[in-house]
């Protein structure tokens, strides 16, 4: 084990020590949450080679899928726990990762915490601003969502809860505004990754296959993405507009979309230019 871990682990055993509190348990619960989720770094890999299927049984046996899910949760606490504004948050999403986790260790927990958890009744009675689309800088998420009926983005970006995702791309938001069907964050973005998944009996992992091997065709590289199935023509919960929405402001820095931005469906359905967007 490395220096710094044993050190870390000395520390706490130390303080609680002097308490007469130096138990197992204690000592578990006496380090941090950093310090659980640096332990599944790739630097342990050997050690979780043999250890990851009796600490996290229901897992998928690698300890990468483990680490990621852990450290986004870390994340998420850590915004929990400094105050920061869950308004921007998709509470819903991050807490089914908290129980996907639960899950990998014991079932029987995650179904427990499921039962108890409050967190679902709190995040009802949130302000809501009737927004329910997010639209996106869609340079190069256009053309692939054209071909895939997807959007990819980097991993671990934070969204609102919303249900659907308009295009920004070539100064004007697209007319598909598709509905949101699955997202999963922190995908493996890799030829071998897509051949796992295409193997797998979930229609989702199928689909995520079809959208790497898509994408890295368009010339994305390889790395770690988030991944939004989304609706196309046909679906019964696809909407178009009748036509795309010009952006007739210019200049730099005047792009109608630098990262994101909120609007609602109906705004979208009943504006001409994105100036109308705005009012």
């Amino acid at each position: 084990m490395r220096d710094s871990t044993s050190e870390t682990i000395t520390s706490v055993r130390q303080r609680l020590c002097h308490e007469g509190r130096d138990t197992r348990h204690q000592i578990i619960a006496g380090l941090s949450f950093g310090f659980w989720s640096g332990m599944l770094g790739a630097r342990y890999e050997d050690l979780w080679r043999s250890a990851l299927r009796h600490a996290f049984p229901n897992s998928s046996g690698a300890r990468k899928d483990v680490a990621r899910d852990v450290e986004a949760i870390r994340k998420f606490r850590n915004r929990l726990a400094h105050h920061d504004s869950m308004l921007n948050i998709d509470i819903p999403f991050e807490m089914r990762r908290v129980h996907r986790v639960a899950a990998y260790i014991d079932t029987t927990v995650a179904s427990w915490l499921a039962r108890a958890d409050r967190s679902l009744a709190v995040y009802a009675e949130r302000p809501t601003f009737g927004f329910d689309t997010v639209v996106v800088p869609a340079k190069r998420a256009w053309p692939l969502y054209q071909d895939t009926q997807a959007y990819v983005c980097q991993p671990g970006r934070w969204f609102q809860p919303v249900e659907r995702i308009a295009f920004y791309a070539d100064q004007c938001i697209q007319a598909p505004v598709p509905k949101i069907l699955y997202r999963r964050d922190n995908v493996t973005w890799t030829p071998r990754e897509a051949e796992r998944l295409a193997d797998s009996d979930d229609r989702n992992d199928r689909k995520i296959a079809s959208v790497i091997t898509a994408s890295r065709e368009q010339g994305w590289a390889e790395g770690m993405y988030q991944v939004f199935l989304l609706s196309g023509p046909g679906h019964p919960q696809h909407r178009q507009l009748d036509t795309a929405l010009p952006h007739e402001t210019s200049g730099r820095g005047s792009a109608f979309v630098q990262r994101q931005r909120y609007v609602s469906l109906h705004q979208l359905e009943t504006a001409h230019t994105t100036a109308d967007l705005s009012t």
